[in-house]
């Protein structure tokens, strides 16, 4: 008796079936996709019951040809690729063929489509029995239906596994969601149980991206977005990231497209990580809606089932790429730019309804460790990239007032003694009051040595000052040690201090890298090191301790090539000893220069640990709180 035979084409089909029709949602995606590639540019989808009982995809695609109907629900039959090239450099959605046969195997499927203007067209019907399908005269307009009814009827051991309705519509508009978002020229319409859920329009200037967006993912996460479109070497990325503030708790707001294909991929997720290292709190996600287009033979996009993977020819240049790109649009973010972003949100121009541009105060982050964000809100960006760098030994441009608009006119301070610049350099204040008002104003008042009050031209500035010196402080010595090394200076007298054997001989093992930092370390003893030398700008800080959490750092890290990947996590924690500190007094010179410098800074929006330096509080924001004009 021969062990080996060959299967039935029913039985063939509802095993590939496994493979693409694991719940309604899956259904959708593959009947979606093939529209998409029809050229449709109108989607119309309804669902009952979650998508078991019903779901119907209308859209006014190309059509199909009344002879190739019953083909297409044929296995392995498709439009889209006829040759191996073409399966080398696939530009569509679909092209396995093999999507609607698996349906017809599991469901009841009627599709009815026509290639031409008048109402003449055709209908085919495949029931998963017996795989037979029928083919009729029915009228339709230019484009296709698709209705699929009862999944999973004839194999009741899959339909146990499917959830609540609820549930599944949940999983199913995940998908038309994320489908949305790929393609701003195709209007979507969904309907629920006959109740209208979407309607989102084709739109393809910025503005109407940013408002289905907004729709699509809330208008927190647009209030706090940066726009990005940036293309070099053959790679174009653009698209909206978050800034740091508006971090998650789990990675549920991440939308990644590569030409245009919803993708899951673990170099573009270590790429964006990179970006948002020094910025996001730890154990928070970042949100970002981002696209990159790239030469499709580059990129092989069959190497999943579902294709929710691909794999790039070029993984550095690809992981670089999207790495500088998020790295540098996050850096030029500057209170300016926020400050005007809002302007615009709140002007004639703005879009009605959902407005992508209202920077109003979002709501507070929820599940920081710690307590860390209780009862702080986070302040809302928007910017597009620009060009110059900051974070360079910056000489404040403006004089300090007290308070604004009538200051006092006098030369500026530098805060504390940790960045006197190199020359006294005086400079006017502006003649009205109106005139020239810097984005983050002039200081106020120092409130429980804490936060530095301050008036712009919008309101109020609350500042946190330890977080925001020490954003300052990280990206002045970032550039030192990136254009050549931290200046120094020799101790009259070492500083001895106490540490373990197992300390004192990592920093044996590795006083090249102390040496990197600005610090020279002796060892007088198996548990006795001296410091002999150290930065100029740290010259004020608790160098002792500051040289343990170095240590630390190193011996949690194990070697020296570990080491300079996360020589930047130890800036970090040196710029915090560095920093002023709560309970510190700063006269309003020293306040005003601080304004001064975060305004000229790098990221000056977080701290190193990804929390925000600063909020605004708009005379409108104030009048609600008391309600003034009510």
């Amino acid at each position: 008796m021969r062990k080996i035979k060959l299967l039935s084409p029913r039985l063939a089909n509802q095993i590939a079936a496994g493979e693409v029709v694991e719940r309604p949602s899956s259904v959708i995606k593959e009947l979606l996709e093939n529209s998409l590639d029809a050229g449709a540019t109108r989607l119309e989808i309804d669902v009952e019951e979650g998508g078991i009982k019903l779901m119907r995809v209308r859209d006014n695609g190309g059509g199909i040809d009344k002879d190739d109907l019953p083909l297409a629900l044929s296995r392995h039959a498709t439009s889209k690729i006829y040759e191996l090239d073409d399966l080398e450099a696939v530009a569509t959605l679909g092209f396995r063929g093999e999507a609607l046969a698996s349906i017809s195997s599991v469901a009841r499927l009627a599709l009815i489509s026509s290639t031409r203007d008048d109402s003449a067209g055709w209908q085919v019907v495949a029931e998963g029995r017996d795989m037979e399908t029928q083919l009729s005269p029915a009228p339709h307009p230019r484009g296709t239906t698709v209705e699929v009814r009862d999944l999973f009827f004839n194999t009741p051991a899959r339909r146990k596994f499917l959830r609540t309705d609820k549930t599944e519509y949940t999983h199913l508009e995940d998908v038309v969601k994320r489908l949305a978002l790929s393609r701003f020229d195709v209007a979507f319409n969904l309907r629920h149980n006959g109740r209208a859920i979407y309607a989102w329009r084709a739109g393809d200037s910025q503005l109407e991206q940013e408002r289905r967006v907004a729709q699509v993912c809330g208008p927190a996460f647009m209030e706090n977005a940066v726009h990005l479109d940036i293309e070099r070497n053959g790679f174009r990325l653009w698209g909206w990231v978050a800034l740091p503030t508006f971090s998650r708790s789990q990675a549920d707001l991440q939308h990644f497209y590569v030409n245009g294909r919803a993708i899951r991929d673990k170099l573009v997720s270590h790429a964006v990580r990179q970006a948002y290292q020094d910025v996001l709190y730890h154990g928070r996600h970042p949100a970002f809606v981002l696209y990159l287009e790239l030469d499709p033979s580059t990129v092989d996009v069959n190497v999943h089932p579902t294709k929710h993977e691909v794999r790039f020819r070029d993984n550095r240049n690809v992981h670089d790429f999207i790495y500088s790109s998020l790295h540098h649009a996050l850096a030029k973010v500057r209170p300016e730019d926020t400050l005007a972003r809002r302007e615009l949100g709140e002007g004639e121009d703005a879009a009605p309804g959902i407005n992508p541009f209202a920077l109003a105060t979002a709501a507070p982050v929820q599940g920081i460790a710690a307590g860390e964000f209780k009862g702080q809100e986070t302040m809302g960006f928007r910017a597009t990239p620009a060009g110059g760098s900051g974070g360079q030994h910056y000489a404040s441009a403006y004089q300090s007032s007290s308070p604004a608009p009538g200051a006092v006119r006098e030369q500026m301070s530098v805060y504390g003694e940790l960045h006197r610049p190199a020359s006294p350099v005086s400079y006017s204040m502006p003649e009205s009051p109106s005139e020239d008002i810097p984005p983050l104003g002039y200081a106020i008042a120092q409130l429980k040595g804490i936060y530095i009050l301050a008036e712009n031209a919008q309101g109020l500035i609350v500042v946190d000052m330890h977080a925001a010196h020490e954003r300052v402080t990280y990206e002045r010595m970032k550039e030192s040690f990136h254009c050549g090394g931290i200046q120094t200076q020799p101790l009259l007298v070492p500083e001895s201090i106490a540490v373990s054997e197992k300390e004192a001989d990592f920093a044996e093992s590795f006083s090249d890298i102390f040496t990197s930092l600005g610090f020279e370390l002796q060892r007088a003893g198996p548990e006795i090191l001296l410091i002999r030398q150290l930065p100029v700008i740290l010259n004020r800080a608790k160098v002792e301790q500051l040289v343990r959490d170095v240590l630390s750092d190193l011996i949690e890290h194990g070697s020296s090539e570990r080491i300079q990947h996360h020589i930047n996590e130890i800036l970090g924690t040196m710029a915090c000893h560095g920093s002023v500190r709560a309970n510190r007094k700063l006269t309003i010179p020293e306040m005003n220069a601080l304004l001064r410098d975060m305004e000229a800074t790098e990221r000056s929006g977080q701290c190193n640990h990804g929390r925000p330096t600063w909020l605004l509080q708009s005379l409108d924001d104030l009048d609600k709180l008391f309600m003034r004009g009510q």
